[in-house]
């Protein structure tokens, strides 16, 4: 974490066992976002979503998540790399990280489970960002038990009928595509679950509702009415949806802790930066024991949080054994410990830290979501723990 000018923010340095390459993008992403991203309206908008991923694509940010050969930038693509930018975008511009997160969530089941037309089809469009991803698993009733989901997909021919709704999806009416679950065996339960990419212009795809959270963004309701979509857009084998799903998940996990350490950092900052400005009693804020403690338990918590975070990344593109373990761990403790520093740094700022539109009342709010969206710390606890013991 580094405390720059006013208006200025800069993430801590990666640390030296990452990785050269991955240095190098934090060096550039890092003065880039805060030239480009910082003045992008935080309403959460569509135009102001639309105008932070056009910065995104022209910047290049979306070739890091598929392959070189969709149009990618690395042979292969690197979780250390999407940890980076998460971390970067996150601390600049919680919206722009969102943005960038959904593009890799859309991205991934097409690279991991798509055929290579499927792959050549779809890819280079999200690579380059022509157009908006979404990926589509939760629904009313089927959260963390996404094997519950109730849409349903009906063969009929050459095709599939999806019938059902999806709730909470992140680019719900600006996505081009979606990446959809839906049941194709309702009697297999979550082994019946099968994987769809759904173009948004096809007949039977509705938003239903946009949705308003603490945190904004353009997230909403999708429903899928009589939509047939052809059977050469089934992602992988039918049944095969969870594992996709989950697959999917698991892969990305740390890199929202990547984006946790980036809003902590962001808040750390703030936090010195007004303790070292502000007086109260006669005496600087930052020469009061209890300011330097607090300082100290953000600035400890922050560091573990990045060092199991990029610990998760490289066992990931090491191909390591333990990753879902070092996944959980990255996520729920960054999480819960980006939740104290933004907490801690607000209560250190004191009133001015309430101010609607503050830079501490915003990441006030867009902290709390992460320790819901794919997979609430609760499933990480359960996570670890049948890791570490087995299952019941």
């Amino acid at each position: 974490m580094t405390v720059a000018g006013d208006n200025e923010f800069r993430p801590g340095e990666i640390p030296d066992w990452l990785g050269a390459p991955q240095a190098r993008l934090r060096g550039s992403l890092s003065a880039w976002a805060q030239a480009e991203l910082a003045g992008v309206a935080a309403d959460g908008g569509d135009e102001a979503a639309r105008a932070a991923f056009r910065k995104l694509a022209g910047r290049g940010v979306f070739r890091y998540v598929v392959p070189r050969g969709s149009g990618g930038i690395r042979r292969r693509v690197q979780v250390r790399d999407l940890c980076v930018i998460r971390e970067t975008l996150a601390g600049v511009s919680p919206l722009a990280d969102t943005l960038f997160a959904v593009q890799a969530l859309a991205a991934w089941p097409i690279m991991a489970a798509g055929t290579p037309d499927q792959q050549a089809a779809w890819l280079p469009g999200l690579a380059a960002g022509r157009g908006m991803g979404a990926f589509a698993l939760t629904e009313p009733d089927a959260g963390s038990d996404a094997a519950a989901a109730r849409l349903r997909g009906r063969r009929r021919g050459g095709a599939y009928v999806l019938d059902g709704v999806k709730s909470l999806i992140s680019n719900a009416g600006l996505a081009h595509l979606y990446v959809v679950f839906g049941s194709t065996h309702p009697a297999r339960k979550g082994k019946g679950l099968s994987a769809f990419v759904v173009e948004a212009a096809t007949p039977g795809v509705e938003v239903k509702e946009r949705i308003d959270l603490i945190s904004p963004h353009p997230i909403g309701t999708v429903g899928f009415e009589g939509c047939r979509v052809p059977a050469a857009q089934l992602l992988g084998q039918p049944g095969q949806g969870l594992g996709i799903a989950l697959g999917t998940l698991e892969a990305l996990r740390c890199s929202v802790g990547a984006a946790a350490t980036g809003m902590a950092g962001r808040a750390l900052a703030e936090a010195v930066r007004h303790a070292r400005r502000r007086s109260q009693f006669g005496r600087n804020l930052s020469r009061f024991q209890a300011i330097r403690f607090k300082i100290a338990d953000m600035t400890t918590d922050l560091e573990a949080a990045r060092l199991l975070v990029y610990q998760a990344a490289r066992a990931h593109d090491r191909g390591d054994g333990d990753l879902r373990r070092k996944a959980s761990m990255a996520k729920l403790f960054a999480t819960e410990a980006a939740q104290r520093i933004v907490d801690q740094a607000l209560q250190i700022h004191g009133g001015r830290g309430l101010v609607a539109g503050s830079v501490m009342e915003r990441l006030y709010r867009d902290v709390r979501a992460l320790r819901i969206y794919e997979g609430t710390s609760e499933i990480q606890r359960l996570i670890v723990a049948r890791e570490v013991l087995g299952r019941p």
